[in-house]
């Protein structure tokens, strides 16, 4: 039976990229993105709405997003979800990320560095440690 996990989103950064590594030294990226909704309601108000996503990259991605993002930065990501379940104070807890596969820097950053294109790689995720 055929199956897919997949999620496009387009937003900005909400703080820097943090660098973590596992136990067994592979690096990776945490950050998170806002995504605005804006719509006019019946009685004809504008509304808007945040959504916040907890974003993982791991490997090259990760070392890009580490080098090239910063708070603010409008971004386009290509992933997959991922949630993780576990228990705190005797209740089961359940956190849901994207797993990032593609990022693409959307906004022009006037920066000494040389920005990359669209940087796609394999997914690097460790196994479970």
């Amino acid at each position: 039976m055929p199956s897919l996990n997949r999620v496009q989103i387009i937003g900005r950064l909400g703080k820097d990229p943090v660098e973590k590594a596992t136990k067994k030294g592979t690096k990776s990226a945490f950050f998170t993105v806002a995504v605005d909704r804006r719509w006019k309601g019946s009685d004809g108000n504008s509304h808007k709405e945040t959504d916040w996503f907890n974003v993982e990259s791991w490997g090259r991605l990760g070392e890009v997003c580490l080098e090239y993002l910063t708070k603010g930065r409008l971004i386009f990501l290509e992933g997959r979800l991922r949630t993780d379940r576990y228990e705190k104070d005797g209740d089961v807890k359940f956190f849901t990320k994207v797993i990032a596969r593609q990022m693409q820097m959307l906004d022009y950053q006037s920066q000494d560095k040389k920005e990359p294109g669209i940087t796609e790689l394999e997914e690097e995720t460790p196994e479970e440690e």
